[in-house]
């Protein structure tokens, strides 16, 4: 089975409600569907979300990058898949989340040329998962009613998206476990928003307080490693690295300075399932847990993410809600969500039938 071209069609999805941390705020998404095709007839698909913010890719980045992708992997052998991912990730410089469309892709071939479902092909077993969902950033009362009314749907495990202004943070996580009670779990996530003493007053006010707090999420800005040491030192909860880690490389330095509890792997960051695993493998090998995580994306590419989830244990929670925001889905088949449920399609590959013909008119560029 030969590779023969990539084809990228750009969806944009409106949100059901604006999505809002302490990076952005958007109310629509553009995300890019990939086909890979083949020389037997077999199609592999991905997906890629451009957030300018976090990864600095953009459409047209994205769509760049995936023609020289093409011109890089056209006419290798499905069968050489080691070097089909040696080549994507050599193929230039950054451009992630053009990586992890094409990535996908190929692991989606993968699994259709063995007839396996990808989380099979990876060695894990069907799940199901448990999803947390997250609140956007807001105003105090705001982020209560939008807790409760989640809490009230079946979700046990709330993310709350705070670091604007930790005086005010402190007020919302605050009024919000005393809002949904005991036996929700609340995990926070301040995207890179606080400085390392705010973050550390905040944490351990809440600590005070008895706001119990599961985890805290990129407390400071991604390239602040000494910063993320300081406040994983002086809090009583475990830190999770986000923005901090992109690459394995990334994943090395932060477990040498000792500076998170764990890692928040996404296939945007990392540049798909292949380097993702050795994130993973570094994490486990270090003692350190990590969460299966996702930008704002469709269904597409979070059930590739969910397949990875499925395959390894070291990855002990999931923040891959996304596709719950989107009022469009551009796919047929991929996960299922009930509630905080998650499951995946036992189909080959992703388990995704086809991109949905309605979902993308006239945005079709073929390379």
């Amino acid at each position: 089975m030969k590779l023969l071209e990539i084809q990228a069609e750009t969806v944009l999805i409106p949100l059901k409600q604006p999505f809002k941390t302490a990076l952005r705020s958007v109310d629509c998404i553009e995300n890019i569907c990939v086909r890979i095709t083949t020389d037997t007839g077999h199609t592999g698909l991905g997906g890629a979300a451009p957030t300018a913010a976090i990864t600095g890719e953009t459409v047209p980045s994205i769509l760049g990058a995936l023609k020289h992708i093409n011109d890089s992997l056209s006419g290798m052998n499905i069968e050489d898949a080691e070097i089909i991912f040696q080549k994507l990730n050599a193929c230039m410089i950054g451009n992630h989340s053009a990586k992890a469309a094409a990535d996908m892709a190929v692991y989606d071939l993968l699994g259709k040329q063995y007839g396996l479902p990808l989380f099979r092909l990876l060695g894990g077993t069907a799940g199901p998962l448990e999803t947390d969902m997250t609140i956007c950033l807001d105003s105090v009362e705001k982020m209560v009613l939008d807790s409760l009314e989640k809490a009230g749907q079946g979700f046990g495990i709330l993310k709350l998206k705070v670091g604007n202004d930790p005086a005010l943070d402190i007020r919302r996580l605050m009024a919000v476990r005393k809002a949904v009670g005991p036996d929700i779990k609340l995990r926070i996530d301040a995207n890179q928003g606080w400085k390392p003493k705010e973050a550390v007053v905040v944490v351990n006010r809440l600590i005070k307080e008895h706001v119990d707090i599961e985890l805290i999420e990129q407390p400071v800005p991604a390239g602040d490693y000494a910063g993320m040491r300081f406040v994983r030192d002086r809090v009583d909860i475990p830190v999770i690295a986000d923005e901090s880690v992109f690459t394995p490389a990334d994943a090395l330095r932060l477990i040498e300075m000792k500076a998170a509890d764990g890692i928040n792997i996404k296939l945007m960051k990392c540049g798909g399932i292949f380097n993702a695993l050795k994130i993973a493998a570094i994490a486990e090998s270090a003692g350190l847990t990590c969460m299966m995580g996702s930008m704002m994306e469709s269904s597409l590419s979070v059930t590739a993410a969910a397949h990875l989830a499925c395959s390894r244990n070291v990855i002990g929670a999931c923040d891959l809600d996304a596709p719950l925001f989107c009022s469009v889905n551009p796919v047929r088949g991929g996960i299922h969500y009930r509630a905080s449920t998650l499951t995946l399609p036992d189909g080959p590959g992703l388990g995704i039938g086809s991109i949905r013909s309605d979902s993308h008119p006239d945005t079709l560029s073929v390379f």
